[in-house]
């Protein structure tokens, strides 16, 4: 803005040089014009008063010297008198003059070859202006008698020109400063709202819709900065408006659990979520801006994207996809995505992980075959011994007996299943409530391991307990107390007669830490993560035989969780097993 205002300051003021020069020199030529008229006529005026007096003293042999000189002294020429054949009768001597033959000559020149349709002339000699001015004199009025010249130097002509151009030149220069003064104010003045306005014209091209320019005068520049401004509010509006919607589109794109992939017309990846990173662990700067058959691996998702580019159709689909180690169930929805004008802009993938569905789903049938399986198994038992007393076995003393044992047993195993169940059905019940009190967690395993000793000494296994002190924390006793019977009694189970149980305890500020080891059987590596399952069993017809259900580590798993506390096993086959239980130690646990 400040070239354009150097460049409007420069016209103007070129222009207005150009006006003063040209006024100057036209106001010069006037001045030099009127001047010299001026001169001229007076000293046409004076030939003429002159030359009537002359006339008057009855002809040019009457005229005395003294009043030529006398004359010549007051006007400052020369004067000089001349016969009709031009001879010089009277002279009041040179000028001033270095040259005065060439004066002479001029003189005699008009003397004797005179113009009457002019009545003057001039002679330049060294540099110096001299005019001649002549007048006729009359005999009795009617014949010409002489000539009287009047001669005279212009040098006081010239410094009145210099005057005059001096005081044109100094009043132009002021003028002209002046002028530029005012020029700079004035175009200062309406090319500040411009400049103001080009700024912040420049701030919002750039980006930023904050800048204003100022409205503090009222004519058109006003105008320009107020539609500015407006200009400017509505930009902001418009893009805090856009960056709201996109901050929103982005939070729910960035935020949503499913895997989203867009690919643009050209089968170019050109956006991926969070979801999408995580789940397949990829580098957003090696996977976008690249073609999809590139860097999605997986044929069958391939497949769904072609499908979609060529019917242009929404597809839903279950894939099976693997994820490192693992594979996880999804369910793929792509949809084409088409502008305005039916005009193709891409495809969208979507990625529902249903892999805890289909988890639950195929733990809902193993549950329902477990179940089954289980309270198949004794009930076909009490089924068979009945019917076979009924039969007439129940004569037999001894086979009578027998039976009632087993459908007793049969029974009690029975009970105990369902009895499980129940207690697993109402832990994982929502609004499930528990008891927490301040409780010596060293007495409590005290008191298990006093239950679970009678079942011990049977094999004869040895179990060992060292009670610590102050081991006082938040949990329901009646709880707790059934996640180690469950413990204990899993131990004694699967360590071999004359075997060991033993019982730690270790705490610290927060938190008290029991493990549960024994040199047992031991579970193998690809076991572990399903021992909490329900129905699961590590040594099915051990477990079946020593009257277990299969539910008593799902129920110490869900007992646990619901402290906050966590459960860990480490096992190594034929040398035993360890299960660490962690609890809280004084936090409150919310219910």
């Amino acid at each position: 803005m400040t070239r354009f205002r150097s460049k409007l300051l420069f016209a103007l003021i070129t222009l207005i040089i150009v006006v003063l020069i040209g006024l100057g020199l036209l106001l010069g030529q006037i001045f030099k014009s009127y001047y010299l008229n001026t001169f001229n006529t007076r000293i046409v005026k004076e030939a003429k008063v002159l030359a009537n007096q002359m006339e008057e003293v009855g002809g040019i042999h009457n005229i005395s010297e003294s009043f030529i000189k006398e004359n010549s002294r007051l006007l400052e020429v020369r004067l000089t008198v001349t016969d009709h054949n031009g001879s010089i009768i009277k002279d009041s001597g040179a000028l001033k003059s270095a040259n005065n033959r060439k004066q002479e000559e001029k003189i005699k020149k008009i003397a004797s070859d005179w113009d009457q349709s002019k009545r003057q002339s001039q002679l330049t000699a060294e540099g110096q202006e001299i005019r001649f001015y002549w007048q006729p004199l009359y005999s009795n009025g009617e014949k010409i008698d002489g000539l009287l010249i009047v001669s005279t130097k212009i040098d006081a002509l010239q410094q009145e020109y210099r005057q005059i151009w001096i005081v044109l030149s100094v009043s132009l220069g002021i003028s002209l400063i002046v002028i530029i003064l005012l020029g700079i104010r004035i175009t200062s003045q309406y090319t500040k709202p411009i400049d103001s306005a080009t700024k912040v014209a420049i701030e919002l091209a750039k980006g930023n819709y904050r800048a204003r320019t100022y409205e503090d005068h009222l004519d058109e520049t006003s105008n320009l900065s107020t539609s500015i401004n407006i200009l400017a509010r509505n930009l902001q509006e418009m893009i805090s408006a856009q960056e709201m919607q996109q901050d929103r589109l982005s939070t729910l794109i960035e935020n949503m659990g499913s895997a989203l992939l867009l690919i643009d017309h050209r089968g170019y990846v050109v956006l991926i979520n969070r979801a999408y990173k995580e789940f397949f662990e990829i580098n957003p700067a090696e996977f976008l801006n690249k073609r999809y058959h590139e860097v999605i691996l997986n044929s069958e998702v391939n497949k769904l994207v072609e499908e979609i580019f060529m019917t242009e159709q929404k597809i839903r689909k279950q894939l099976l996809l693997p994820l490192k180690i693992e594979r996880r169930h999804f369910e793929v929805y792509g949809a084409p995505i088409i502008g305005t004008n039916d005009r193709w802009n891409g495809i969208l993938i979507v990625f529902h992980d249903i892999t805890e569905l289909k988890k639950l789903e195929q733990m809902r049938k193993d549950f329902v075959a477990n179940v089954s399986h289980e309270l198949k198994t004794p009930i076909t038992s009490i089924k068979g011994f009945s019917e076979t007393l009924l039969d007439g076995a129940m004569h037999d003393q001894k086979a009578l007996e027998s039976f009632l044992t087993i459908i007793l047993k049969e029974s009690d195993r029975l009970q105990s299943l369902i009895q499980d169940l129940l207690e697993l059905s109402k832990i994982e019940k929502q609004g499930f409530e528990m008891s927490f009190q301040p409780v010596d967690l060293s007495q409590i395993i005290s008191e298990v391991v006093a239950i679970l000793e009678g079942k011990a000494q049977e094999k004869e296994i040895s179990i060992i307990f060292k009670p610590i002190s102050s081991s006082v924390a938040e949990v329901d006793s009646y709880r707790i107390k059934q996640v180690f019977i469950n413990l204990i009694t899993n131990a004694i189970s699967y360590t071999p007669n004359g075997g060991t149980v033993e019982v730690k305890m270790t705490q610290g500020n927060e938190k008290i830490v029991i493990t549960v080891a024994d040199n047992g059987i031991g579970i193998e590596p690809e076991e572990i993560p399903r021992i909490f399952e329900r129905f699961y069993r590590v040594d099915k017809a051990r477990s079946r035989n020593s009257g277990g259900t299969g539910l008593g580590l799902a129920i110490v798993k869900h007992l646990i969780e619901a402290h906050k506390g966590t459960i860990e096993v480490t096992s190594k086959v034929d040398k035993g097993t360890t299960f660490t239980v962690t609890l809280l130690k004084n936090t409150k646990i919310e219910q």
